[in-house]
Formats: structure tokens, sequence, C-alpha cells
């Protein structure tokens, strides 16, 4: 499994689907295994959800930093 890839797929769908945001929210583990498909150990399944919620906020970060270049 290539998590990058999966983590991607994770990050763009919290971006696209605010259902699934919220379910990401709520529990993470079940979210994520709805996209895999598969129920994961986890030990497994933690450095997903990390990598998720770290590439969710930093696409915040850089949205945000973005509005603020645009100021200037």
């Amino acid at each position: 499994m290539d998590i990058k890839a999966k983590i991607e797929e994770v990050v763009d769908k919290i971006k696209s689907d605010k259902d699934f945001a919220s379910k990401f929210s709520r529990d993470p583990v079940k979210a994520i295994e709805s996209i895999l498909g598969i129920d994961l150990p986890d030990d497994q399944i933690n450095p997903l959800i990390e990598g998720v919620k770290a590439k969710v906020s930093l696409d915040k970060a850089d949205d945000l930093l973005g509005q603020v270049k645009k100021l200037f």
C-alpha cells in the first residue's frame, strides 16, 4: 500500500466532502477504513491518521499564508 497516495486520497476527500470531514473528526479510524475498504491494525492505521492530520494542517496554513500575501 502506498501510504503517501492514501494520505492524499483521504485529504482530498476531507476537502471535498463535508460529511466525510465530519466523520473523520469524530472517528478517524472508521473514516479511513471506509476509504481503504479494509480493517487495519492500530499500528498501521495510526501513522496514516497522523499523516492526514499533518497534511490537512499544513494545507490550511498554506491557504492562510496565501491569503495574507494577497494583502500586501
